[in-house]
């Protein structure tokens, strides 16, 4: 660790244990020492045989929550307490994973009161006692919404976002607020840049925001956790609730879900509203599930769709959304499925091919009718630059509205950011995101710009249609390539960063709006999780999921992270 990150981490580590009573807890502090208390309280009283035959939350589905739940065995509350006491041994302590940015205080309560509602007959749906995390860009109207910046700290939105309405609805219990790449990693950064001197200053730590610091990869505390759901994807992995929400806008639920080894979704855009999240492209963001199965991959999705009058991209998926995705779960599902394997994508690093490699011959067995494809070159070409000109163009209009919203005392527009991020006397903890707020300020178009125009209206169609013709000319239902050419990387890398090249096609499922599952595929020989993409055409959500879990079954790749390991009280009733 450099002395610049070793500063940045000592300071996380006095700021860590302050809490706001109206706000939540952004460290631990008493609820901390409650919570190891608590981890071996449970350990010792749970009888020797009872923890033989029960589940733990670290392979534990809804389902089989819900099972037990059912049963009596469980209640949320006891699931709650496990989750807190695992956020309490691994977040701050021991590996300091250190994902959290804001504890909900009130958890506990909210699991009380649910269990009290289950007794009482009423049931929300699968759902019911649930504990999860959101990403820190989501907006939640009883805890702080920061999107990682120093400069939004303490900021309570008027409202829930849309899906986190639904989610506590359907009884979902959020444990956390976790940290994310600020403004979700491409707000204010210098992608498209090619000069190095200009790429240097503003590289951010993978992992890394001014709000939340640091956050590490449970699977090696030397590497991030990718951008920008780092946060929700090291805290799925780690355990810490049993699934999460990310946002994607060229990558960032996949990247994290590659990895942390979890299940992810990108789903169609429009399927999942976008109001009340902090936006970074509108033309390309969507929320979506980040779990450690794809079974609960399909039922958080189900509960967060339908049609928001506030969010007219909902309009498109009027006829095609679904409220239960876990009835296409089914084995045998690849059986006859026509699977094109992306080769362009491979040959950067020897182990995640042997694990892709592996993959194809499971697909295979499994009864798919796999060829291998070549994406052209035109494509490869589009992709960067049309994601990056209109990221940075969209961003500097749209955090503006979102910054309107907010309470007296916070940034109004994105220049009001620009110059509170560089001003000396603010102590801003990021200076490579100041610089890349500047970079954007000086570089971003406007949004009746010709150039941006043509890049967002005849670029995008461009791209989409030849992704559809590759579709149509190899006869495809689904794409499959590596999430991460490479498995998750140092921290601070060994080399000075490059231009972004056509490494990774995460993109193209946000140029065209089409969905993209991940599912875990193996791990390296150095213990970094691996995974592949089912990358579909629009709405093709039950397919994918259909094709990822018959995979998911057959394989069961995914692993616990070693620095967080099962604890004694994870043993939950079976």
């Amino acid at each position: 660790m450099n002395s610049q990150n070793r500063n940045r981490a000592s300071h996380h580590a006095s700021a860590a244990v302050s809490c706001r009573s109206t706000q939540g807890c952004t460290g631990f502090g008493k609820l901390s020492a409650f919570a190891l208390a608590l981890a071996l309280a449970l350990s010792l009283a749970a009888p020797l045989t009872a923890r033989a035959e029960a589940l733990n939350v670290e392979t534990a589905t809804i389902a089989d929550i819900d099972a037990a739940y059912a049963k009596g065995t469980l209640s949320a509350e006891k699931l709650t307490q496990i989750y807190l006491a695992r956020i309490a041994a691994y977040d701050k302590q021991g590996p300091a994973i250190n994902a959290v940015i804001t504890l909900n205080p009130k958890a506990l309560e909210e699991a009380k009161a649910l269990d009290a509602e289950r007794k009482a007959g009423k049931m929300r749906g699968p759902l019911h006692g649930i504990p999860i995390v959101l990403k820190d860009n989501y907006n939640t109207f009883d805890l702080p919404t920061t999107a990682g910046s120093q400069m939004l700290e303490g900021s309570i939105p008027p409202k829930d976002a849309y899906v986190v309405k639904k989610l506590r609805d359907a009884g979902a219990i959020i444990l956390a607020k976790v940290n994310l790449s600020e403004f979700a990693g491409g707000g204010g950064s210098v992608g498209g840049a090619t000069d190095p001197d200009v790429l240097k200053k503003g590289a951010v730590p993978n992992g890394f925001s001014s709000m939340g610091l640091q956050t590490h990869n449970p699977h090696d505390l030397s590497r991030g956790p990718s951008g920008s759901s780092g946060g929700t994807g090291a805290s799925i992995a780690a355990a810490f609730a049993q699934f999460g929400l990310g946002t994607d806008t060229g990558g960032s639920i996949r990247g994290p879900a590659s990895a942390n080894g979890l299940a992810g979704l990108k789903p169609t855009h429009g399927l999942l509203s976008r109001s009340g999240i902090v936006p970074l492209a509108l033309t390309f963001d969507t929320g979506g599930p980040i779990a450690r199965s794809v079974s609960d991959v399909a039922v958080a999705l189900g509960v967060m769709t339908g049609v928001d009058p506030s969010d007219a991209a909902t309009k498109k998926s009027i006829g095609k959304f679904q409220t239960d995705y876990t009835k296409y779960l089914k084995l045998g599902s690849l059986k006859g499925a026509h699977i094109g394997i992306a080769r362009d994508f491979m040959g950067q690093d020897a182990e995640t091919d042997r694990v892709v490699e592996d993959s194809v011959a499971t697909l295979k067995k499994l009864g798919a009718d796999v060829v291998d494809i070549h994406y052209p070159a035109y494509l490869l070409a589009l992709r960067a630059p049309l994601l990056n000109l209109i990221m940075g163009s969209e961003f500097k209009v749209q955090i503006t509205e979102y910054l309107k919203t907010l309470k007296p005392g916070y940034p109004k527009t994105f220049d009001e950011l620009v110059a509170k991020a560089n001003d000396p006397a603010f102590g801003y903890r990021s200076p490579e995101k100041a610089y890349g707020l500047k970079y954007t300020a000086a570089a971003a178009l406007d949004l009746n710009d010709p150039r941006f125009l043509a890049a967002r209206n005849e670029g995008l169609a461009t791209v989409k249609a030849g992704i559809l013709a590759m579709f149509s000319a190899y006869k495809l239902d689904a794409i499959v390539y590596p999430t991460s050419p490479r498995p998750a990387t140092p921290i601070t890398p060994a080399s000075p960063p490059t231009p972004m090249t056509g490494n990774s096609p995460t993109a193209f499922a946000n140029e065209t709006g089409f969905p993209d599952l991940i599912v875990p595929a193996g791990m390296t020989k150095d213990g970094l999780p691996v995974t592949i993409s089912f990358f579909g055409k629009d709405f093709s959500e039950p397919k994918l999921l259909g094709y990822g879990y018959d995979f998911e079954q057959a394989t069961h790749a995914r692993v616990l992270p070693k620095t967080t390991p099962v604890l004694p009280a994870d043993k939950i009733g079976s």
